[in-house]
């Protein structure tokens, strides 16, 4: 994101529009015409930078942050020179663009699912929020945590950015750094041990497995036949294995390869809503916990 020329050049915009903008209260020489060229001269670059971000998946928490800082600044400004408007203008935009900093990046963060690699457990459409503190505290999407930090656990349903595209993908955590991953007929092996699997359904189209890793257990799905080409991974130091619940139909480390622990985001927790297309009605009815 930030290695792109026009998202630079759109805040650079910003920035300096806003600084006319202070200069010019604090010169007392705003018009209202002035005001309106630098208000919609402003949206202008802020829209530019906005679908900059979106086309690069772009993190929204480095943004927040600079909006955060931008507003304080403006609200200090207004008290050193006791002018009421530009206090007024920092105290109104910062409390609400930090509050949502603090949740988005610290707390908790909406993502909606775009495949179906995890059912079906989740589906296409489920909105979930993110855990954003589960392994740690830190600003960008990628990266080393700077507080509470913690590693990820086998079984974990776990957000990330993989190793080859800049777009978060969603999974569950089956090997940890040093391990060595089997899968063979359909099976996994962490370590030469199976991971234990009882039946749950089977029909011509699917089979429903009850999978139990770790301590906790979830419903994954497998298409076809009980056969596959046997695989052998060996996690490397600092990096993790990942699957789909939806194991003949996901992208995870057996094609990608291993996750860094730096990209890991956290860990999806709860489904809030689901909004299968743009022409159904969102349902609540799949809300809850993700197992």
């Amino acid at each position: 994101m930030f290695a792109d020329p026009i998202f630079l050049l759109s805040l650079l915009a910003v920035f300096c529009l806003i600084g006319i903008w202070i200069y010019q209260v604090l010169q007392n020489s705003l018009s209202d015409q002035s005001q309106q060229i630098i208000y919609i001269a402003g949206l202008t670059a802020s829209l530019v930078g906005i679908y900059r971000i979106f086309v690069n998946a772009g993190d929204l928490g480095s943004v927040l942050l600079i909006g955060s800082f931008i507003c304080l600044i403006i609200l200090l400004i207004g008290l050193l020179s006791k002018n009421t408007l530009l206090k007024t203008t920092g105290k109104g935009w910062f409390i609400p663009v930090f509050l949502i900093f603090v949740l988005r990046t610290f707390i908790y963060e909406p993502y909606q699912i775009p495949s179906g690699s995890m059912i079906p457990g989740l589906k296409v459409g489920d909105f979930i929020l993110v855990n954003k503190h589960s392994y740690g505290l830190k600003i960008n999407r990628v990266g080393s945590t700077f507080a509470l930090s913690a590693d990820p656990e086998y079984g974990d349903v776990v957000v990330f950015i993989p190793p080859h595209v800049n777009v978060p993908y969603i999974k569950r955590l089956i090997g940890k750094p040093g391990d060595t991953i089997g899968y063979v007929n359909k099976k996994i092996y962490v370590n030469g041990v199976a991971i234990k699997q009882e039946l749950i359904s089977a029909t011509q189209q699917e089979t429903l497995l009850k999978e139990i890793l770790g301590n906790s257990d979830r419903i994954i799905r497998i298409i076809g036949g009980s056969t596959s080409y046997p695989e052998e991974f060996i996690v490397p130091a600092n990096h993790y294995f990942v699957m789909g619940d939806n194991r003949d139909n996901s992208s995870d480390s057996r094609y990608f390869g291993f996750v860094p622990r730096e990209n890991f985001m956290g860990t999806g927790e709860l489904i809030w809503m689901t909004w299968e297309c743009w022409t159904c009605l969102p349902s609540f009815e799949r809300a809850g916990f993700i197992q």
